[in-house]
């Protein structure tokens, strides 16, 4: 079956990096956009990055020019390397896997998505 495992998470200090990874099986990876999103407590899942089939890459405001999402075919891994972390980056990051080439604000819709991780904790203290 399909599996998504994200890990890389952990407890830093603002101004930190983080690398999430994002390991996929069950699925012909190079067939999938690959998306991230966090959720923070009491919040709605937000949009941060996403990768095409092809390398286009899409970021959230608030990822830009701080976070860079990359893929390894082979090794059916996505990652989202983040820099200058701040507190309000806080949040449960997520994996996801999309089989549908998409444009515009369509990226961003969590419920586009057709497989999903489990989530990896960040957290970043002030």
């Amino acid at each position: 079956q399909v599996q998504l495992v994200e890990s890389g998470g952990g407890l830093v200090q603002a101004g930190d990096s983080l690398r999430l990874s994002c390991a996929a099986s069950g699925v012909t990876f190079s067939n999938y956009a690959m998306g991230w999103f966090r959720q923070a407590p009491g919040k709605e899942r937000e949009f941060v990055a996403r990768i095409s089939r092809s390398g286009t890459t899409t970021y959230a405001d608030s990822a830009k020019g701080r976070f860079t999402i990359s893929r390894d075919a082979s090794k059916n891994t996505v990652y989202l390397q983040m820099n200058s972390l701040k507190p309000e980056d806080t949040a449960v990051y997520y994996c996801a896997a999309d089989k549908t080439a998409r444009a515009g604000s369509s990226k961003w819709i969590p419920s586009y998505y057709d497989y999903w991780g489990q989530g990896t904790q960040v957290t970043v203290s002030s």
